[in-house]
């Protein structure tokens, strides 16, 4: 009886099979800075309850700046993935819902005992509930495009910065003692509040896709300008940009109700059947 499996000596010149394709390096890219934000966003908590608040705020600003370059990178260098999207999604929530409520907590809330750590669950929450909503919107073929303007509730990175006011407050001299706490909770549970609404706020997304040519210089000159303000005065900008935006809320709201009800104007009436006879 012959042998049904019989010795032999393999091939040293067969090529091997890649068990995984290779990835382009400008898909890697994106990925890298989302992972280099999350690392800002941890390493914000360690500083805070080490009493570092100041490192730990700027940590969390560069965090938003990364997530808004990361995106806009993907897509620059036509590097975008399912696996980025999901992994800057995990990102945000760790770093703009968990990071920020805990940086509060450490830094006031704690006064509060347990409705502080619930203003702090609630925040964090009410991130992943908005991020959520926001991964199932983008897959909207019917959404027209002049919402895509628009944001549904405050984002993110805006809810995480604008979280931080009282921080920023503080280190520019208000005081904030024990007493300020329930104020800092309910400032706290109103931006949860705003991330879970339908709330349309304005994202600007349209802009700067072309520029007139005589504004080129002037928008150099106001760029390094707010570049030099924010590194010189970095806590009186944060502020002002968290009040102007708090501020254009409203605008936002009525400029979405008036291109819905143009929106509205442009569809062809519906058609009403006849009646039987």
């Amino acid at each position: 009886m012959s042998d049904l499996f019989p010795p032999f000596a393999p091939d040293p010149d067969e090529p091997r099979k890649r068990l995984f394709k290779p990835v382009p390096f400008r898909v890697i890219v994106p990925n890298i800075i989302t992972l280099i934000a999350l690392c800002l966003g941890l390493t914000a908590i360690r500083l805070a309850f080490e009493g570092k608040f100041e490192p730990a705020v700027i940590a969390i600003v560069a965090a938003a700046v990364l997530d808004g370059v990361d995106g806009r990178i993907a897509r620059l260098l036509k590097g975008t993935s399912r696996f980025g999207a999901e992994l800057d999604s995990l990102a945000d929530f760790v770093n703009f819902g968990v990071t920020p409520a805990l940086i509060l907590y450490s830094f006031i809330l704690n006064e509060l005992k347990a409705l502080g750590w619930i203003a702090v669950l609630v925040f964090a929450i009410a991130m992943v509930l908005r991020l959520a909503r926001f991964n199932v919107m983008l897959d909207d073929p019917n959404r027209p495009e002049w919402q895509k303007n628009f944001f549904t509730g405050m984002p993110a990175p805006a809810g995480a910065v604008t979280s931080l006011l009282p921080l920023y407050l503080s280190f520019l001299g208000v005081p904030m003692e024990a007493a300020a706490a329930p104020v800092v909770l309910v400032y706290l549970l109103g931006l949860a509040f705003l991330m879970v609404s339908t709330i349309p706020v304005y994202s600007g997304k349209t802009l700067g896709k072309s520029v007139p040519r005589h504004w080129v210089l002037p928008i150099f000159v106001l760029s390094v300008a707010g570049f030099g303000l924010l590194v010189s005065f970095p806590f009186e900008v944060l502020t002002g940009i968290t009040l102007i935006f708090l501020g254009t809320i409203p605008l936002g709201v009525m400029k979405y109700r008036r291109l819905e009800r143009e929106h509205a104007a442009r569809l062809p009436e519906p058609v009403v059947p006849p009646p039987h006879m």
